[in-house]
């Protein structure tokens, strides 16, 4: 195949939803902790719906596979155009339940027997029914019907409904209020942003690459793709699958703007009720001596003439400004202090803000004239976790979340660096310090003392939940989690009992923590690290070394 002569081990935009491939991008981890904390909590009932190629088939299949087999039982329904006795089948048989007979009742009371065996063992059974907005009146009446099942205290099946928007006008309709009225949890899947579909590009490159990047697209293209697609991740698939075989026809290992507009008038040449453009017939003809390359040749080399490859202007536009082979003045701690005090405290904030918020693929902070930011304030506005505390590189490694470092100046005032990579040798900041991105770790040593605040997201609201029901939820959640990372194995009662403290002193032990058994910032971020669903953002691996040589970034 074309995509294996850049060295991909598997087609890295392929349509088929393929959970591998995940790409959370803000709505995406949004959507996932939804339904997470939905199921593990019993909500019985949960709405998930999108635009076509918004990714929620890839969304609900990851979430399956996250779910622990050992208490979970699941069941996915996807072709749900079925009668009310073909919808009962085809849920009991993917419950392994008998499914002989024409009797819906029968298969009602079967199932109704299993919940409740599950339910005395301590499983969550989950439903999820994909394309749901195909469903008729009529099964969705039987849907209800399931969800009636529950015990006094607990519903006995969660079920997921999955569809496009047209769902929600289907469950508005009179004659499913009663449906519509036990939707416990809902979100509307958006596209991706701008930022975020850049991101999704370059992380399938590397994911079906083994981490390298054979293939790289000029930040005009990316503008293209995303102008076309929207943030859709199927439209974004198709266009770079089709720049991708464009680059193999062309002998080159760069996207640039022409190619993929020529990708996208190609994909528009397939899609109904819309106009060919004139570069269609040019890609056509691509196309048709990528055939002739395939056939007489076993395999093509990608080593460029000198001059062959043109750079784009947004290439240009980006290319460094420090030049190549520039020597940087000797690293000195008091220099880099004086540079870090001449920027603006403001300008410092947004830029060591943003840099965490991007890990984070939220949306960037912009500074408002006349209104002076702090940082809890930004941090709010994102729906994030400010904790702040004395720490060290290897702390930070093992929490492996990028964070911001807090510098002291002369005088006593402070400003802020992010730290956005780390390896045994060296880390990679936010903003520059004195011309640099990359600083050793004896270099930061002399230059920060260890206050540290770390921005991160409490997907349950554990650490916020502080009195009664609300608290017995949080201590609930945390249960789930101990018991996901093996650190707890009683029940999920919401009660924070010796056991319950138990398992969090040893998961703080496992974890280098101090082992008070107390749930503190540390402790809830590598819980919902460990704990795996939750995906929230690492320190990146630094690459290169240009703190000694170079200024280069």
């Amino acid at each position: 195949m074309y995509w294996e002569s850049f060295g991909f081990k598997e087609a890295p935009f392929a349509l088929t939803p393929n959970p591998s491939f995940l790409f959370l991008s803000a709505p995406h981890q949004e959507a996932f902790a939804h339904l997470l904390f939905a199921i593990e909590n019993r909500a019985g009932f949960i709405e998930l719906s999108g635009e076509v190629g918004t990714g929620k088939t890839t969304i609900v299949r990851t979430l399956l596979n996250q779910l622990d087999p050992q208490t979970h039982r699941t069941a996915l329904i996807f072709n749900p155009i079925l009668s009310p006795l073909g919808f009962m089948k085809e849920v009991n048989a993917e419950f392994g339940l008998p499914t002989e007979g024409n009797e819906i009742r029968d298969l009602h009371a079967a199932l109704n027997a299993y919940l409740l065996e599950e339910n005395r063992a301590g499983h969550t059974v989950v439903l999820v029914i994909d394309e749901a907005q195909n469903l008729s009146v009529e099964v969705l009446e039987h849907v209800r019907l399931i969800s009636n099942l529950e015990t006094e205290s607990d519903k006995l099946i969660q079920i997921v409904l999955v569809g496009q928007p047209e769902l929600n006008a289907l469950l508005a309709r009179d004659e499913l209020r009663q449906l519509d009225q036990r939707i416990t949890v809902r979100y509307h899947l958006k596209p991706m942003c701008f930022e975020d579909t850049c991101a999704y590009i370059r992380h399938r490159i590397r994911f079906a690459a083994d981490g390298r990047e054979p293939l790289t697209f000029s930040p005009g293209a990316f503008k293209r793709i995303f102008k076309f697609s929207g943030g859709l991740p199927r439209l974004i698939n198709g266009v770079c699958d089709r720049a991708l075989l464009l680059a193999y026809t062309r002998e080159c290992k760069d996207v640039t703007p022409a190619m993929a507009a020529l990708a996208i008038a190609d994909l528009r040449k397939d899609a109904p009720r819309r106009k060919r453009a004139s570069q269609v017939r040019v890609l056509s003809a691509a196309l048709v001596l990528c055939v002739i390359i395939i056939a007489g040749f076993s395999a093509v080399s990608f080593h460029l003439l000198p001059g062959q490859k043109q750079e784009s202007k947004e290439v240009k536009e980006v290319k460094e400004t420090v030049p190549t082979g520039a020597k940087l003045p000797p690293w000195s701690a008091e220099a880099a202090r004086q540079a870090i005090a001449a920027q603006p405290e403001q300008d410092n904030l947004y830029a060591a803000v943003n840099a965490v918020l991007g890990a984070w693929r939220v949306q960037r902070v912009e500074p408002v004239r006349g209104q002076p930011a702090n940082l809890r304030t930004l941090v709010k506005e994102r729906a994030l976790v400010a904790s702040k505390f004395s720490s060290n590189i290897e702390l930070l490694g093992r929490l492996d979340a990028p964070a911001l470092l807090h510098i002291v100046l002369p005088g006593g005032t402070e400003r802020l660096v992010a730290l956005v990579g780390v390896d045994k040798d060296e880390v990679e900041v936010v903003p520059q310090v004195s011309g640099r991105t990359k600083l050793t770790r004896a270099e930061l040593a002399q230059l920060w003392s260890g206050g540290t605040t770390v921005l991160w997201k409490d997907f349950h609201g554990i650490a916020s939940r502080t009195k009664g029901a609300e608290k017995a939820a949080a201590t609930k959640s945390l249960q789930g989690l101990l018991k996901q990372v093996g650190c707890y194995d009683g029940p999920l009662d919401g009660k924070l009992s010796e056991p319950t403290k138990a398992g969090l002193a040893e998961f703080q032990r496992r974890e280098q923590l101090m082992a008070d058994g107390k749930v503190g910032a540390q402790t809830l971020m590598l819980l919902y690290r460990r704990a795996g669903g939750y995906f929230p953002p690492g320190l990146a691996r630094v690459q290169g070394a240009d703190s000694k040589q170079t200024g280069r970034m």
